[in-house]
């Protein structure tokens, strides 16, 4: 209910894509204590992200996709990613995009109170551990294949920083690999979505405004042979950002790029 994990339906690949926020599901007992407005569920979700990166198991590669809102358990946060005014007993810190969001991208309130921590324990037992615990072992199953794995964090940003962004007003890159200072992968990993964005005439702006999030940090370890590369994708490519309408042509393009890129990734040879 909260993921899915599809299996590749072409000869396997060491790559497994990630798909954490483009999910709009909301379960019961987490509506109870949600203020945000369904306005935000979609403007602050990944939209159409999981579509773009459907064919990734054509070309080899796992895919994992959470149907979970956001807003329920951001599983690209630490699990320790609480403060007290989001959840009762959480640190004194104020973070309002952790874990749990407490406000929406456009500063607007998202939780009608704290979180008590038996809501908190619930979310982490039935949604963030298990999906980790799937991400986990088929990196670890790749790796014990072929000797290294490559994840890669597939995610949409808005073409233009929001309020609550670090960057509010200004225009984006048409792609944003993350690589965070490119430590979490191989520099041919790293290379290949800037390489690509180039290619298909995108613009590119490696880190900037993001560095790759929690699981790219996590699972990135290259010394290990394990590559974590984040490509954020500006909406504005394939969707009307006020409608959240799909723009067909453009869409269609746009998953091009994100199945050419697992295409790439998996040619590389790493062992």
């Amino acid at each position: 209910m909260f993921f899915s994990v599809h299996e590749p339906t072409a000869r396997e690949t060491p790559v497994v894509v990630e798909v954490p926020h483009a999910g709009l599901f909301v379960d019961p007992e987490s509506l109870a204590t949600l203020a945000a407005p369904a306005r935000s569920l979609g403007y602050d979700a990944d939209l159409y992200v999981d579509e773009l990166f459907a064919d990734a198991v054509q070309e080899g590669a796992s895919l994992v996709v959470a149907h979970v809102s956001r807003y329920v358990c951001d599983l690209n946060r630490a699990e320790q990613d609480i403060d007290s005014l989001t959840v009762e007993g959480g640190t004194p810190r104020a973070a309002p995009h952790g874990l749990v969001w407490r406000l929406t991208t456009e500063n607007q309130t998202a939780l009608t109170r704290p979180l008590p921590q038996h809501e908190l324990g619930r979310r982490l037992r039935l949604i963030y551990r298990p999906y980790h615990a799937a991400l986990t072992e088929l990196l670890r199953r790749k790796h014990e294949r072929f000797g290294y794995a490559i994840l890669l964090c597939g995610h949409s940003m808005p073409s233009r920083g929001r309020i609550g962004h670090s960057d509010p007003g200004r225009k984006r890159a048409d792609v944003v690999p993350g690589s965070r200072g490119r430590t979490t992968a191989a520099a041919s990993v790293i290379d290949a979505p800037d390489r690509l964005a180039r290619e298909f005439g995108l613009s590119v702006a490696h880190d900037d405004p993001y560095r790759g999030g929690f699981a790219t940090g996590w699972y990135g370890r290259p010394h290990e042979d394990l590559h974590a590369v984040q490509v954020e994708l500006s909406r504005q490519l394939y969707m009307d950002e006020q409608t959240l309408a799909k723009k067909p042509g453009e869409f269609e393009k746009t998953r091009q790029y994100c199945r050419t890129l697992v295409a790439r990734l998996a040619a590389l040879e790493l062992a």
